[in-house]
C-alpha cells in the first residue's frame, strides 16, 4: 500500500506543480503582492498536497475502524478496526507535520515575502496574527496531534467514532479561511466548500482504506465494500454539486473555455465525472463476486486504478486553489459584499423579511434533508401497518420549516448586518426550533423505523444511534445543571464578552453560533419536554423546575441589553454604514426588547406540551390498570376491599 500512496503523491504533486507553472505569478499580482520566489510558489502547493492526502487517508482509516469493519461484541475495536486505527495515527503524524509546515508557506504566501524570512519566530507570530490562513493551518496541527495521541489511546468503537467526527472537523478550518472565504457571494463559497472538501476526504479516504483493508486480506470485505459504496455515493453527490455551486460563483458559463480557472473546473468536473461512474460501477459488480479471491484480486487493483486517478484531481483541485478566478479579476464587490457576502436592497420590512430570501446551504439544506429523512421514516413505518402520531410529524415539519425560515429567508440574510434582526434569528434557532423538533421525536422514530441488525450480525445504524443516546457525552449534556449553563449561559458569555465582536467578522463564526444555538436548545428541552428517552430522566417537578428556572435569567439578559449603552459589535455595524440604520444603539435596544418579550411564547408552548404529556401519561396508566383488572378478574380491587375491611374489624373493639 505504501508504494500505491508514494506513486499517487507524486502524481498529484507533479500535477499540482506543473498548472500552478503555467499561471506563473498572477496570484500575487491580482493580491497586490510581490513574488515570493520559487522555492513558496511551489513549495506550499507540495505541502498541501501531502496535507490533503495525508488528512483523507486519517479520516478514511478512521471511517473504515468506526463503521465499516464490526467491532467484537464487548465494544473493543477487533483486528481490522484496529489496524485501521494505527493506520490513521501514523497518518495524522504525517498530516500534523506538514501542516506545521503550512503554516509556515502560507504566512510567507500570504505577505508575499520568501519562506526563509519566516523561520523567525517573531516573524511568523507577527504575519500569524495578521493573516487567517496560518492560523487556520496552526488549528488544523493541532487537531491532528490530537488525533495521532487519540489513535494511540483509544481501543474502543465509540471512542473512535468520536475520533472520527474530530478528524473531519479537522479540515473545517482550511475551508473557512481559504480561497472561497473572501470576496463577494463569500458565504455560498464557503458553504459550498465546506461540502466539496468532507465530500472529498471521505470519498478519497475511504477508498484508500478500504483498499488497504482488502490488501490485508481483511475479513467481511463485503461488508465493509458495501457500507462504503453508499457512503461513496452520497459523497460524490455532494462534492459534484458543490462544486458546480462554487465554480459559478467564481466563474460566467462563457469564461469556462476562456480563461486557465475555467479550464482547470473543466478538467476537475470531468475526473470527478469519471471517478464517479467508474467507482460505482466497479463497486456494484465487485460485490457479487467479492467471495471469490480472483475476484478480490480484480477489485483491487481496480481500485487502485481509481485511487491514482483520484490523486490527479487532488492535483487539480490544488492548482485550481492557487489561480486566481476571473471574477477575483475583474470585480469590485461593494464594503458590505466584503464584510458578510452580498448586498442588502433596503431596510428590513416585514415582507422583505418573509421574501428577501438567500438559500442557506448548510443550515437550509439541514432543514430540507432532516424533514425528507423524517417522512421516509414515517412511511416506513406505515408501509408494515405501524401507526405515527401525526402531531409529532406537525411538530418536527414546523421546527425544520421555521429553520428553514429562520437561515435562507430575509431573517437569515439580514442577521448578520444588523443586532436586532440577529437577535429574532438567536430566539428561533435556541428557543422555537429545538422546542418543536424534541416534540417531533426523532430517536424513536428512528429506532422503530431502522432494522435491527441481528444477535450475530454486525451493529448497524440503529445500534450506532443507540451507542449515541447512551454515550457518557449524552448523559453529560443532558445533566440539568450543564443543559441549564449551555442554554442561559451563552447569551451571557457570547455578548458581554466581546465574543461576539469578533465573531462578527468571520462567516465561520456565523455557522457556529447557529450550531450552538441549535444544540444548547435541543439539549435543554430534549430531557424537560422530549418525546424521546433521555440518557437521564427527570420528575415531572424536576421538568417543570428546569423550565422555569431559565426565565428569570432569560427576561434578566434582555433586560439589560435594552438598558446598556455600549453598542455591541459596534466597529463592524459602523464599518457596514446601513443607511437605515442611524442608530446603532437603538437598533440593539430592539434587539433586547426581541428578546425579553420572545421568551413567553416558548415557555406557554412548553407548559402545554408537558400538561398534555402527564395528561397521556395518566390516561396510559389508567388503561394498564383496566388491563390488569381484566386479567386477574378483580382480584386486585377485592384484595384492596378486604384489606380495609380487616382494618376496620381490628378498630371494632377499641371504639
Amino acid at each position: 500500500m505504501a508504494p500505491l500512496l508514494a506513486v499517487g503523491v507524486l502524481l498529484a504533486t507533479v500535477v499540482a506543480v506543473g498548472l500552478v507553472a503555467l499561471t506563473g505569478g498572477l496570484s500575487y499580482a491580482v493580491a497586490g503582492l510581490t513574488d515570493p520566489g520559487d522555492v513558496t510558489r511551489y513549495g506550499i502547493v507540495v505541502v498541501r498536497v501531502g496535507a490533503d492526502i495525508a488528512a483523507a487517508v486519517t479520516i478514511g482509516s478512521l471511517l473504515l475502524a468506526a463503521f465499516l469493519v464490526p467491532p467484537q461484541r464487548s465494544g473493543t475495536l477487533a483486528v481490522d478496526g484496529y489496524a485501521a486505527l494505527r493506520t490513521a495515527g501514523s497518518a495524522a503524524w504525517v498530516w500534523f507535520v506538514l501542516a506545521m509546515a503550512s503554516v509556515f508557506f502560507t504566512a510567507a504566501d500570504g505577505a508575499g515575502r520568501p519562506v526563509m524570512e519566516v523561520l523567525n519566530p517573531q516573524v511568523l507570530l507577527n504575519y500569524v496574527e495578521a493573516i487567517e490562513q496560518p492560523k487556520a493551518w496552526l488549528i488544523t496541527a493541532l487537531i491532528a496531534m490530537l488525533l495521532a495521541l487519540g489513535c494511540r489511546l483509544v481501543l474502543s468503537w465509540g471512542w473512535t467514532a468520536a475520533l472520527f467526527f474530530v478528524s473531519v472537523g479537522g479540515i473545517i478550518p482550511i475551508a473557512a479561511t481559504g480561497h472561497s472565504a473572501s470576496g463577494g457571494s463569500h458565504d455560498v463559497a464557503t458553504n459550498s466548500l465546506l461540502y466539496h472538501l468532507i465530500g472529498a476526504a471521505v470519498w478519497v479516504g475511504g477508498l484508500i482504506a478500504l483498499l488497504a483493508h482488502a490488501r490485508r486480506g481483511g475479513d467481511q470485505l463485503s461488508l465493509a465494500a458495501g457500507r462504503f459504496s453508499k457512503i461513496a455515493l452520497v459523497s460524490w453527490a455532494a462534492l459534484a454539486a458543490s462544486g458546480v455551486v462554487n465554480a459559478l460563483v467564481r466563474v460566467a458559463p462563457d469564461q469556462l473555455l476562456r480563461t486557465e480557472y475555467g479550464l482547470l473546473v473543466l478538467g476537475k468536473v470531468v475526473a470527478l465525472a469519471v471517478l464517479g461512474v467508474f467507482g460505482h460501477q466497479h463497486r456494484k459488480r465487485a460485490l457479487r463476486r467479492l467471495t471469490d479471491s480472483g475476484a478480490k484480486g480484480q477489485f483491487v487493483r481496480l481500485a487502485a486504478v481509481e485511487v491514482l486517478v483520484m490523486f490527479v484531481t487532488i492535483g487539480l483541485a490544488t492548482a485550481l486553489s492557487r489561480t486566481p478566478p476571473p471574477a477575483e479579476i475583474y470585480a469590485q464587490p461593494s464594503t458590505t459584499e466584503l464584510l458578510i457576502g452580498y448586498d442588502l436592497h433596503g431596510p428590513p420590512t416585514f415582507v422583505r423579511l418573509l421574501t428577501d430570501w438567500r438559500f442557506d446551504l448548510v443550515y437550509g439544506t439541514a432543514a430540507i434533508v432532516l424533514a425528507v429523512l423524517y417522512l421516509a421514516g414515517v412511511r416506513r413505518l406505515r408501509s408494515r401497518g405501524d401507526s405515527w402520531p401525526a402531531g409529532r410529524t406537525a411538530a418536527w415539519l414546523a421546527g425544520n420549516a421555521l429553520l428553514l425560515l429562520a437561515t435562507s429567508s430575509g431573517i437569515g440574510r439580514y442577521a448578520p448586518a444588523m443586532f436586532s434582526v440577529h437577535m429574532v434569528n438567536h430566539m428561533l434557532l435556541s428557543m422555537f426550533v429545538p422546542v418543536l423538533l424534541v416534540l417531533g421525536g426523532p430517536v424513536t422514530l428512528a429506532l422503530r423505523a431502522l432494522p435491527a441488525a441481528g444477535r450475530d450480525a454486525p451493529p448497524g445504524p440503529r445500534e450506532w444511534l443507540l451507542a449515541a443516546v447512551h454515550s457518557p457525552l449524552a448523559r453529560v449534556l443532558t445533566n440539568p445543571i450543564v443543559a441549564l449553563f449551555l442554554f442561559v449561559g451563552s447569551f451571557y458569555g457570547l455578548y458581554y464578552s466581546g465574543l461576539f465582536d469578533t465573531a462578527l467578522n468571520y462567516h465561520w463564526a456565523h455557522l457556529a453560533m447557529n450550531a450552538h444555538f441549535l444544540l444548547a436548545g435541543y439539549v435543554f428541552f430534549w430531557p424537560a419536554i422530549g418525546v424521546d428517552p433521555a440518557p437521564r430522566r427527570l420528575p415531572p417537578l424536576g421538568k417543570l423546575g428546569l423550565v422555569f428556572a431559565a426565565i428569570p435569567f432569560h427576561a434578566f439578559f434582555g433586560v439589560t441589553l435594552m438598558n446598556m449603552q455600549t453598542v455591541i459589535g459596534e466597529t463592524f455595524y459602523r464599518g457596514l454604514d446601513l443607511p437605515w440604520v442611524g442608530d446603532l444603539l437603538a437598533d440593539q435596544q430592539l434587539g433586547g426588547g426581541i428578546t425579553w418579550a420572545s421568551g413567553e411564547l416558548p415557555v406557554v408552548i412548553v407548559m402545554v406540551a408537558l400538561l398534555m404529556q402527564w395528561a397521556r401519561a395518566d390516561e396510559r396508566e389508567a388503561r394498564r390498570r383496566d388491563r390488569r383488572e381484566d386479567a386477574t378478574g378483580g382480584q386486585d380491587l377485592a384484595a384492596y376491599n378486604a384489606m380495609l375491611k380487616r382494618l376496620s374489624e381490628q378498630g371494632e373493639p377499641r371504639r
